[in-house]
C-alpha cells in the first residue's frame, strides 16, 4: 500500500513538473509561425469641403511619414533577419516599423528601442534590460512586417537600437543598431 501511494505521488509530481515545463518554454511555438503584414502608416486624408468653384485637383494623396532612423537585425538567441525603420508620422508620432521580418516563435516576445549597444555574438544577447529602454509592445508576429506606435514624448536621442527581446528569459532574439537619417 505505501509503495503505490509513493508511486502516485511520483506520478503526480512528474506530471505537474511536464505541465509547469510546457507552460514555461512553450516548445510548441518553434513549430508556429505567426505572419503579420501591415501596411507602411500613412497620414489620414484631410476631409475635403465643398466648394462651389472648381479648382481641377483632386484630393491629396496621404503623405507618408519621415524616415529619422534605420537599422538592419542581426541575429542572437535566435536566427533573425529584416529591417528596422523608425518613421515620424506628420502629426509628429513616432512607429517603429519591422519589415521583412524572420525570427523564430517564442514565449513573451517584445519590441524594445534601447540605449545599449548591439554586440554581435553571445555577448550581445543579454545587455538590453541593463540600462534605459522603452517597449513598443508584444511582438506581432514572428515573420512578415508590422508597426508599432512609440509612447508619446518617446526622445529618439537617448535610444540607439532595437531588440526583439524575450521576457520570460531575458534574452535577445536579435537586434539592430539604429542609424539616425
Amino acid at each position: 500500500m505505501k509503495r503505490k501511494r509513493v508511486l502516485a505521488v511520483v506520478a503526480v509530481g512528474l506530471v505537474a513538473a511536464v505541465a509547469a515545463g510546457l507552460y514555461w518554454f512553450q516548445p510548441w511555438k518553434l513549430w508556429v509561425n505567426e505572419t503579420v503584414q501591415e501596411a507602411l502608416p500613412v497620414a489620414a486624408q484631410p476631409s475635403v469641403q465643398p466648394t462651389t468653384q472648381t479648382t481641377g485637383s483632386a484630393t491629396p494623396a496621404p503623405k507618408e511619414p519621415a524616415v529619422v532612423a534605420t537599422g538592419a537585425l542581426i541575429s542572437h538567441e535566435h536566427t533573425t533577419s529584416g529591417d528596422v525603420r523608425i518613421l515620424r508620422a506628420a502629426d509628429g508620432s513616432l512607429v517603429l516599423r519591422l519589415e521583412n521580418l524572420d525570427t523564430s516563435n517564442g514565449p513573451d516576445l517584445r519590441v524594445w528601442l534601447t540605449d545599449a549597444p548591439v554586440i554581435p555574438g553571445k555577448d550581445g544577447w543579454f545587455v538590453f534590460d541593463d540600462g534605459a529602454y522603452v517597449s513598443a509592445g508584444k511582438l506581432k508576429g514572428n515573420k512578415g512586417s508590422q508597426n508599432y506606435t512609440l509612447p508619446a514624448g518617446t526622445d529618439l536621442a537617448r535610444y540607439s537600437s532595437v531588440t526583439i527581446w524575450c521576457e520570460r528569459f531575458s534574452v535577445s532574439f536579435g537586434a539592430a543598431a539604429l542609424t539616425k537619417v
